[in-house]
């Protein structure tokens, strides 16, 4: 008999990477092999220009369900420095998905619980099922959210309705996150892949080192001071000016024309199947 394993897998679609988290029979429940490719996604997007976005999805028509239980239950016998190492793998990814320099979007089906919730969170951009649903699930097995999920929540949702999540851990369906602008994006049921891959399309024909900058500026701006922001705002504009990348959408825009802003990769057929694949 073959044991399905936990896997990211990884598909290059031209202009964007995505990231299918796979772990059959367990709701897409995390592990951290599935971490450490999605870091590896993360990296390969940021080292190639012409790559417009991530989109993270779960298989079969779920997100993901947090953490795997089976493997929870076997920590409390771990030193708490071990426990802490295991947390700090999925900090790692949390924090790598907010640092990378393109725009990562999540496409939700089903539902994303626990650190799927977390995880769902700290994407720039979340596209969600009308019938997917939202739930800090960790109170229900006596747990307290990690991965980021009480500032991600505090930052987006009213104080009471984040206090409510993560007390009772109760789903709360997406078009109600849509009406609070976290869920940024609806679409029908079973299209909300379709949906990120039209944005993930959009973002390729955007400029790239623009794009970087504004999603810096934003990070910034979360934890920084207004004046300081007025301050790296102005650099970075002074920088874009004198960009090539500004030069080109300017052009386009006296000329009443698209704006080319070079950002090709080669056919998938043109490169290695090692490249295309992995």
């Amino acid at each position: 008999m073959t044991v399905a394993q936990a896997e990211a897998r990884i598909e290059d679609h031209g202009d964007h990477l995505r990231v299918t988290l796979s772990n059959p029979g367990r709701r897409n429940a995390l592990a951290p092999s599935m971490y450490a490719a999605l870091r590896g996604a993360l990296a390969r997007a940021a080292a190639d220009d012409a790559l417009g976005a991530v989109v993270l999805t779960g298989a079969d028509g779920y997100f993901c369900s947090g953490g795997d239980l089976n493997a929870l239950a076997t920590r409390a016998g771990m030193g708490r420095d071990e426990r802490r190492a295991v947390i700090e793998d999925l900090h790692a990814t949390i924090r790598a998905i907010r640092a990378c320099p393109r725009p990562v979007i999540a496409a939700v089906e089903g539902a994303a619980a626990g650190a799927g919730l977390s995880i769902a969170l700290a994407c720039d951009v979340l596209v969600a099922a009308e019938d997917a649903a939202f739930a800090a699930a960790y109170v229900r097995v006596g747990l307290v959210p990690d991965g980021g999920l009480t500032a991600l929540l505090a930052r987006r949702v009213p104080e009471t309705l984040a206090a409510r999540m993560c007390l009772t851990g109760d789903p709360v369906a997406a078009p109600v996150l849509a009406g609070l602008g976290v869920v940024t994006d609806l679409a029908a049921p079973g299209q909300a892949i379709a949906r990120a891959t039209e944005l993930a399309a959009r973002f390729a024909q955007g400029p790239a080192a623009a794009q970087a900058a504004i999603k810096r500026l934003l990070a910034e701006a979360r934890e920084g001071r207004f004046d300081d922001q007025l301050d790296r705002e102005g650099d970075a504009m002074a920088d874009a000016l004198a960009g090539a990348e500004a030069a080109a959408g300017l052009r386009a825009r006296l000329n009443r024309a698209a704006p080319d802003f070079g950002r090709r990769r080669p056919p998938l057929q043109e490169r290695t199947g090692k490249e295309a694949d992995q």
